[in-house]
């Protein structure tokens, strides 16, 4: 039995070797990876434009702006080069990226800090906000993000890098950083440089192990990889000890919002309405005002609803309602009286819609005047500026960036013309689906079919077949060479030939 486990775990290791390792250009990664790690001038150079991006975008506040400062992304590569140094203990690699990473943190922060001084604009926006309470969430995205950013980089796939710096987002968590400092807000200081802290070692650590996995470090021993699981375990797990109490904390919030409405509209007749309702949840006891228009009022409410709401939440409750007496009559003429002023005071549709457009030509890099609008269908269309670097993939991500800011719009942004096609491979025979997704999306939003060529007959329709099937256009080429795509120059029937 022994012998048979241990033949089967030699089999496991020699097939990861030969199929999975093996296609690994360790040189041109290691390369790579030590050509944009360290400091330079265009670092230094881009650190300032996305601090000063990110800034902006966070006090207007703009989601569309901070897509544009993710974009730049210029700590993701000190931070993957510190993973990579730790996988190979390398000190040298391990000072380089360290030394850029905390120069250009130390940056940001400090110019954040100086423009919200000098600004006379100082109010904690939604998106300020939203990155002073970091969670157990936050932890799971940026480890996700850092195995996909890894794995791009040791695959050839630099561009994918783009779309995981979009998704984890570390320069607004300094700007933030820098927002808490020169306002002495010690709560939102230490919220943002927790989801900072969060990102950076969480993508470093897990980019070690990832390295570790397609054989990085081979000549370490085994003392060695201990010591390197150690270190993630540790570090993860101190991390998760606030993020989880935060995640716990955010819940019991909702949890209790959403009680204290139910409890509150309870007690009163159903012609009541709850007008206001505020949850001073640090406070001890948990603190709750509200504000309820009834026609009858209820002497004894105070008391039964802090008892009510005390046997729910399981914790202590100070709770006061503010009732005011309406009649029926007056209810309906305040409802009414309140909807139009709601309608008077709110943006009109025209001004939302110019609005959605210029967020989507920020997004896009584009003019506004670019955007096509269809009001009825609710559709937004563009075509994306051209951005040094960035392959489908990337634009397909900046699409899904712009639905995600754009809720109330249907969003198609097409790639700029001349776009590279991603590269495809066949794996022991077997199509690597790496790329398909990109070329579909890109052949819809273009207009135009890719042509599959190279290869042999099999593989170059499978290939097609495969684009189709995800709702691209395609047609089979000539053999020849290795397997490639080319994009056609008109749109063929929308199946494979």
């Amino acid at each position: 039995m022994v012998e048979r486990t241990t033949r089967e775990r030699s089999t496991i290791r020699r097939w990861w070797s030969m199929r999975v390792v093996g296609g690994v250009d360790y040189e041109a990664v290691l390369a790579q990876i030590a050509q944009d790690s360290g400091w330079s001038g265009r670092y230094a150079f881009l650190i300032v434009i996305s601090a000063a991006i990110s800034l902006l975008g966070l006090l207007m506040p703009s989601v569309a702006v901070l897509i544009g400062a993710m974009l730049l992304s210029p700590l993701m590569m000190p931070i993957i080069g510190l993973g990579f140094g730790i996988a190979t203990f390398d000190t040298r690699e391990i000072r380089r990226a360290a030394t850029a990473l905390l120069a250009g943190a130390a940056i940001a922060v400090l110019l954040s800090s100086v423009f919200v001084t000098l600004s006379p604009v100082q109010t904690i926006t939604s998106e300020i906000a939203g990155r002073t309470r970091p969670t157990l969430l936050d932890l799971l995205v940026a480890l996700l993000s850092a195995v996909a950013g890894a794995y791009a980089l040791i695959r050839g796939r630099g561009n994918t890098v783009v779309g995981v710096a979009i998704a984890i987002a570390l320069m607004p968590p300094l700007a933030v950083v820098g927002f808490g400092i020169a306002t002495a807000n010690w709560t939102v200081f230490s919220g943002a440089l927790l989801l900072f802290l969060t990102n950076a070692v969480t993508i470093a650590l897990t980019a070690a192990i990832v390295a570790r996995v397609y054989g990085f470090g081979r000549h370490l021993s085994h003392q060695h990889t201990g010591w390197q699981l150690i270190l993630f375990c540790g570090a993860l797990g101190a991390l998760s000890v606030p993020l989880g109490a935060a995640l716990r904390q955010i819940a019991f919030e909702s949890v209790a919002q959403r009680q204290a409405r139910e409890t509150i509209r309870a007690r009163f007749p159903d012609t009541s309405r709850l007008g206001q309702l505020d949850i001073d949840y640090a406070a001890r006891p948990i603190r709750i005002r509200a504000v309820v228009f009834t026609p009858h009022l209820e002497p004894q409410a105070d008391r039964l609803l802090a008892a009510d709401l005390r046997q729910r939440l399981g914790r202590p409750i100070d709770l006061h309602v503010d009732q005011l007496r309406v009649s029926l009559e007056d209810n309906g003429a305040e409802t009414a009286q309140i909807a139009r002023a709601s309608q008077s005071s709110g943006p009109s549709d025209l001004d939302r819609q110019q609005r959605a457009v210029a967020d989507l030509a920020l997004i896009a890099g584009i003019a506004p005047g670019a955007v096509a609008v269809d009001a009825g269908q609710r559709r937004l269309s563009a075509t994306a500026a051209v951005l040094p670097g960035l392959g489908l993939a990337g634009y397909h991500a900046l699409e899904m960036r712009a639905a995600g800011a754009l809720p109330q719009w249907s969003v198609l942004l097409a790639p700029p013309a001349g776009v590279p096609l991603p590269a495809i491979r066949f794996v022991q025979g077997v199509l690597n689906g790496d790329g398909l997704d990109a070329a579909a999306w890109g052949s819809d939003r273009m207009q135009r079919a890719v042509r599959v060529a190279g290869g042999t007959a099999a593989q170059r329709r499978a290939v097609a077949d495969a684009i189709v099937s995800r709702g691209g256009r395609a047609e089979v080429g000539t053999g020849g060479g290795a397997i490639r795509l080319e994009w056609t120059p008109s749109l063929p029937p929308a199946t494979a030939n």
